[in-house]
């Protein structure tokens, strides 16, 4: 039996193996939107319940670029990011600047910012789903004989990109002045001040690269689902999740918890399929992913209540 194990585990991995794919590339656009949620509460010190939707800003700047100027979609992911950053700054300057300092304030103001967004995008675009102008729905032909699941050429761009993303991020803060300024920055706003960190440019920069993200992560999204006004609300409490299980304000635990969280969301049937197998307890599908991903969630931070790495630092 025991000669028989390894078999049994590569066949178990390979009649899995679609769900691992597709846990990949959720992981790779949950990490995107994370990431920023950790910044603003690492740097910003409050949680912003406006970033899913500045996700959604960036999945219609690019149906603006992609569909609307027919322009290839590939610019419409720079323009994303670029655009998403700029608005993310912009709300800093114009409405969450005046209010530093009032965690609850700015919690609540995160809110009705949310609510501008999502607003403003159905005054634009109305109500009615959309899709960008693009292939790449086939699967990847030496992936599929390879290994025998199906990873579309958009599947693998996302995974890709964020793979790009994630580590020039990490180069930023573990190798230039600005992650240093950013990383004392997060440990103690006003000893970093007092010390001859400009705090205010720190925040704008966290601000451009947490509505980049962003922004490329709410392409991402609409690369994989119908891009509407509440796309990025959709996930929100998912991207939540995953800061929390990582440890709120860490970035490599959002990375982290980004990960566990979009696996787990993909990977419910089978985890559905395994507990349909013990007796007296019923199976389940991949309607009950959001459930099975907090379940996760909560499990890990019984046993390490501070998330995986925890700890309140950018870095």
């Amino acid at each position: 039996m025991v000669d028989q194990l390894p078999a049994a585990f590569v066949e178990w991995i390979v009649s899995n193996g679609q769900l691992f794919a597709s846990g990949l590339v959720f992981s790779s656009i949950i990490i995107l939107g994370s990431i920023g949620l950790a910044l603003v509460y690492a740097i910003g010190d409050f949680p912003s319940f406006a970033h899913g939707d500045l996700m959604t800003v960036g999945a219609y700047t690019a149906v603006v670029v992609n569909v609307i100027l027919g322009l290839h979609l590939a610019i419409g992911f720079v323009v994303a990011m670029v655009v998403t950053a700029a608005v993310a700054l912009g709300t800093d300057k114009l409405v969450f600047r005046p209010l530093e300092g009032r965690a609850i304030e700015l919690l609540i103001t995160s809110i009705g910012v949310a609510f501008a967004y999502r607003a403003l995008i159905h005054m634009g675009f109305g109500p009615s789903s959309r899709s960008y102008d693009v292939g790449g729905r086939g699967g990847i032909e030496w992936i599929r004989e390879t290994f025998g699941v199906t990873v579309t050429p958009r599947g693998a761009t996302i995974v890709l990109t964020t793979l790009v993303l994630v580590t020039a991020l990490h180069l930023v803060l573990q190798y230039t002045t600005l992650g240093r300024m950013m990383r004392a920055t997060a440990e103690n706003k006003e000893l970093a001040r007092i010390s001859g960190i400009r705090t205010q440019r720190v925040l704008a920069a966290m601000w451009l690269i947490g509505g980049a993200l962003a922004g490329a992560g709410g392409v991402f999204l609409g690369l994989e689902l119908v891009i509407r006004p509440r796309l990025g609300f959709s996930i929100l409490v998912v991207l939540f999740a995953a800061v929390i299980l990582g440890g709120i304000g860490s970035v490599y635990g959002a990375m982290l918890g980004g990960f566990v969280i979009g696996m787990a969301h993909e990977l419910t049937p089978m985890i559905g399929a395994a507990v349909g197998a013990v007796p007296l307890l019923p199976a389940f599908g991949s309607e009950y992913d959001a459930a099975v991903a907090f379940v996760i969630m909560i499990l890990i931070l019984i046993v390490k209540p501070t998330g995986i790495i925890g700890g309140k630092t950018s870095a």
